[in-house]
Order: C-alpha cells, then sequence, then structure tokens
C-alpha cells in the first residue's frame, strides 16, 4: 500500500472512530441498550468507550501516536464486539436495525482491526520509507 493511500485509510478510520465516538453521547439510550446485561454500569462503559474512540481516533492523525493509536483502536474493537453480539442475539431490541446488520456487525470487527492494522501498525506504516542506495 503507497504513503499517500494509507495516510488517506488512515485519516478515514480517524474520522469513523471520532464520529462514532461522538454518536455514544448523541444517542446515548442506543448504545446503552447494547450492552450486555453481565456487565456492570453500562452508561459508564458508553462514556468511557466514546471518550476512547475520540482519542484514538485524533491519536491517529499525530504521528508519534500512530502506533500506539492502532494498537488500542484494536484493543477498542476486541472490547466493544461483545456489544455486537448482544445486538445480535436480541435483535427484538433494535426493531429499527435490519437483522442481517445486526449480524453483518460481527466480521466488521474484523475488518476494522485489519483496517487499524494496515494503517497504523505495520512496520512500513510507522517507519519512514527509506530511498534505496544510488
Amino acid at each position: 500500500m503507497r504513503a499517500r493511500s494509507r495516510t488517506v485509510l488512515r485519516w478515514l478510520l480517524a474520522l469513523l472512530l471520532v464520529a462514532q465516538g461522538a454518536n455514544h453521547f448523541v444517542h446515548e439510550a442506543f448504545f446503552v441498550s447494547m450492552m450486555p446485561t453481565y456487565l456492570p454500569h453500562p452508561r459508564a462503559l458508553v462514556v468511557v468507550s466514546g471518550v476512547g474512540e475520540i482519542v484514538i481516533g485524533l491519536s491517529m492523525l499525530t504521528p508519534p501516536l500512530v502506533g500506539v493509536a492502532g494498537a488500542a483502536a484494536i484493543a477498542l474493537f476486541v472490547a466493544v464486539f461483545p456489544a455486537n453480539v448482544e445486538m445480535a442475539l436480541h435483535p427484538e431490541r433494535f426493531p429499527s436495525v435490519p437483522v442481517g446488520l445486526l449480524y453483518a456487525r460481527l466480521p466488521l470487527q474484523a475488518v476494522l482491526m485489519l483496517w487499524a492494522y494496515a494503517t497504523c501498525l505495520r512496520r512500513d506504516a510507522i517507519a519512514p520509507r527509506r530511498s534505496p542506495p544510488a
């Protein structure tokens, strides 16, 4: 992947994370309803994950933090996976969302993890390219 493409894709992922993090506050009740019942303090978890998404997204735009942000994004995508499973297992709680979309969210987490890896963590993503010797 070329450096310019990687940068554009990293900015798009950062924008997605910041927007989704903001959504946690705009549509808080929806995000609380996604939380698995076995997790305590669902509202607090929604707030923490929303802030986390915003911070991670902004960190992806800060060159010295790109690698850490990529690793944090992958950890975040793993951490929110149970909420996506909860949605798929309880579609009756989300009548406005097509059931197929609830299941499509599950593999989407892997796509997002690969996206974060490819744009933030691959060696050639965080180390400047060296010109070949003349």
